[in-house]
């Protein structure tokens, strides 16, 4: 029993830790961030207000993770982020392609968890922050925090501190300078910063998700539901099928203060929900809806938009649009420049105003820091951003992917015991590319790596002569093309497989992106106008065009009603058939096509088809195409960009395998191997389903053997982009073989990088 006597005052159990960095926010940039500073060794307490972890991306609210890819429906190919996010949506992938946000939660709280050197502190918000003194004043000593379910307060204390909280409620009380709202043309010369009428901030959204019971079941709507859909302008898009953030357009809070007037939007939101429901189940127009009830409504609403804290660099509407390349670059964007009107569900306008650039953009480290807090770190949609840029840089893929270059910084910073700005970013650069953070025009070039300094051979070397028509009989009935790989030179004759149900005649071009490492095909080389005469036809493509560098080429059939085209069942790494299509749901209706000069480009969108569909053409060359050697194990990329960049065996081996020797003996501790997990497809982690569990691309099963054919390895369930092997014992041996098993009978094996270190 405790019993204590009657007194003045309490003080609260108070808990303090001291780390080398302390990240508040625990959604997906605070995850990734703290999860990449901790493997580099980096004792990190991370901070997060809410029980579960992942933000926008939990159970809590339920949006889905995006970015560069934006869905499949840009020109981004290969564009998913690398790194830990990688692994996390992987992850989910492999046991939840149902898209279950609660399977998501124990992802993310495993992830966490399994690093023991990462202290969690769940329930727990930040109230106060405890700048230094003296010389000090510049940076943050410490945070007090409280935790609601223990009653408990936290004093945390570092040399480094992350904000990741959405609304930096650190940064905030740190004094660090930032922006609110929108920027005027003129200040960065942003030709598509918005007029007061569109607003200046995108509002909060919540979701809800609904069930058929398989029974009637009634609504009767609370008092405060929304009584008059008209409200709505766009109320006829309601219907019985599309929930959860399917309707992220439900939103609201634009004109309003959207840290603190959040509760006030929050009820709004609720508001709106019950009375949607009530429309659908209640209007008569939705008879399918009778024994549908509602399964879950959020209750923290998701936020997009507040404060942008400023860093020795703002990223503007011209980074994104004009791929601006930067020094320091150490993460890259791509979703679209996307602004959402203030008024949100009660505007007239479309819900969002999307445009696309031609490809991915990078952004600098010096967007990650703040320009007047010397040891703050910025994570998540708060970094140095203007509103425009931000528009395409919140996206939590893209948030992520940056908070990675944040907690690896801070790692190097702890190391070298210098300030972020201090940080020497080549070192930075290095150690996300070796963590498998693709930063675009980059490649790694580490000294360390005893594989550079090895000679590779293969059991064989995929020469893309042909892809068999073994797969469907499609209709043109959009056009459709496929990317080759080529080196520089010219463009060697491919004939296709068609079947025409009439004479008729067929236009193919023959295209190039004008920047290499992009994929839009926005340069046309050659026309070819062809006969095709009724019946199946071997279609002979003859070109006399020439690429003058390293690309791939996109041969583009257009669109003829009376031809069908042959597919093959075949898929290799680096290959994809492309169609210009409409993908609404990011604004890809075939053709960007600005009506006024609000600074982006028009271009058309080619894009892939989601498996099961997604064939390549069948086709054959005159001539082979040599680009997947094992020597692309060792160049420095670990995906496609404008080469396949990845060893692919032969088909038809038996026993692929690649061998690196040396000419004496090497000592072996690690080995570093890239797998190709098709970056192309984005893993959207809930509400739409996958097709699979691994990517048909990965290899399962590969086995390392020293000089001597002794297995030093056996993997046998690999589904991730990125393995590790650490040796328990030292491996001494004058070559290293890694055999692979083929991921399927038309799916030739692929490794993408090979390294190899001696600690």
């Amino acid at each position: 029993m405790i019993r204590e006597q009657a007194t003045d005052k309490r003080s609260l159990k108070t808990v303090r830790y001291e780390g080398d960095l302390i990240v508040i926010g625990g959604g997906l940039s605070g995850v990734c961030c703290a999860i990449t500073a901790a493997r580099a060794g980096t004792r990190v307490v991370l901070v997060q207000d809410r029980p579960v972890l992942g933000g926008n991306s939990s159970s809590e609210v339920r949006l889905w993770v995006l970015g560069a890819t934006s869905h499949m429906g840009n020109n981004n190919r290969w564009a998913r982020e690398g790194g830990v996010v990688d692994e996390i949506l992987l992850e989910n992938l492999y046991r939840n392609p149902e898209g279950n946000p609660l399977i998501y939660d124990t992802i993310l709280l495993e992830k966490t968890m399994q690093e023991p050197n990462i202290t969690l502190l769940l329930n727990t918000a930040v109230l106060d922050v405890e700048k230094g003194t003296g010389d000090a004043t510049d940076k943050i000593k410490s945070v007090r925090a409280f935790c609601s379910q223990n009653s408990t307060a936290y004093e945390l204390t570092a040399p480094l501190f992350c904000d990741a909280s959405g609304d930096g409620i650190v940064a905030f009380q740190a004094g660090a300078a930032f922006r609110m709202g929108a920027e005027s043309k003129d200040e960065f010369g942003e030709k598509f910063a918005p007029s007061a009428d569109y607003g200046e901030l995108l509002g909060h959204s919540l979701y809800f998700y609904t069930k058929d019971t398989g029974k009637p079941v009634r609504f009767v709507p609370p008092a405060y539901a929304l009584d008059d859909i008209t409200k709505i302008p766009r109320y006829r898009r309601f219907n019985a099928k599309e929930h959860g953030c399917q309707l992220w357009w439900i939103e609201y809070g634009g004109r309003l203060d959207t840290v603190h007037d959040t509760e006030t939007i929050k009820w709004e939101l609720w508001k709106v929900i019950y009375g949607v429901w009530n429309h659908i189940k209640n209007s008569g127009q939705f008879p399918e809806a009778e024994t549908m009830t509602l399964e879950w409504v959020g209750q923290i609403p998701g936020k997009r938009e507040s404060r942008r804290f400023e860093g020795d660099y703002i990223l503007t509407q011209q980074d994104v649009v004009e791929q601006r390349q930067h020094p320091d670059a150490v993460a890259f964007g791509g979703w679209s420049i996307d602004l959402h009107p203030a008024d949100g569900v009660f505007s007239e306008k479309p819900g969002c105003n999307q445009w696309h650039s031609k490809g991915v953009y990078q952004i600098p480290y010096r967007c990650f820091y703040s320009r007047n807090v010397s040891n703050l770190l910025l994570a998540g949609r708060i970094i140095s951003t203007t509103h425009v840029a931000f528009a395409s840089s919140r996206v939590m893929g893209t948030s992520a992917h940056g908070a990675q270059a944040v907690g690896m910084a801070a790692a190097l910073c702890t190391k070298q015991g210098v300030l972020p700005r201090q940080l020497p970013v080549q070192d930075l650069q290095t150690e996300l590319l070796k963590a498998g953070q693709h930063i675009p025009g980059l490649r790694l070039a580490d000294d360390r790596d005893l594989a550079r300094q090895a000679t590779l051979s293969a059991s064989s070397e995929y020469i893309l002569t042909e892809l068999p028509p073994n797969g469907p009989l499609l209709p043109l009935t959009s056009s459709a093309g496929q990317m080759v790989p080529l080196p520089a030179g010219t463009v060697p004759a491919m004939t296709v497989y068609v079947t025409a149900d009439q004479d008729t005649m067929l236009t193919v071009d023959l295209r190039r992106s004008s920047k290499a490492d992009n994929h839009t095909p926005d340069v046309t080389l050659q026309t070819l106008t062809l006969p095709v005469r009724k019946g199946q036809e071997e279609l002979v493509l003859s070109f006399t065009a020439e690429v003058p560098e390293a690309c791939y080429a996109f041969v583009l059939l257009m669109k003829n009603e009376h031809i069908r085209l042959q597919y093959s069942a075949v898929r290799v790494t680096g290959l994809l058939s492309v169609f210009n299509k409409v993908n609404a749901a990011v604004s890809n209706y075939g053709k960007q096509e600005p009506t006024e000069d609000i600074g982006v480009e028009a271009f058309e969108f080619w894009t892939p088809e989601r498996r099961p569909k997604g064939h390549n053409l069948a086709f054959r060359l005159n001539r082979g195409i040599p680009v997947f050697g094992a020597a692309n194990l060792t160049n420095g990329l670990q995906r496609p960009v404008n080469q396949p960049n990845g060893f692919v065996a032969r088909l038809d081996d038996s026993d692929p395998s690649v061998t690196l020797s040396w000419p004496s003996v090497q000592t072996i501790k690690r080995v570093v191997l890239s797998f190709d997990s098709d970056f192309d497809h984005p893993l959207e982690t809930v509400l739409m389903t996958h097709p699979e569990t691994v990517s048909p691309f990965c290899v399962a099963e590969y086995i390392l053997c020293n000089d001597r054919r002794e297995r030093v390895h056996h993997e046998r369930a690999n589904h991730l982009s990125q393995n590790t092997i650490t040796f328990a014992e030292p491996v001494d041996t004058q070559s290293l073989t890694i055999h692979l098993k083929h991921p399927g009978p038309t799916v030739p094996a692929a490794l993408m990088e090979v390294r190899c270190y001696a600690d």
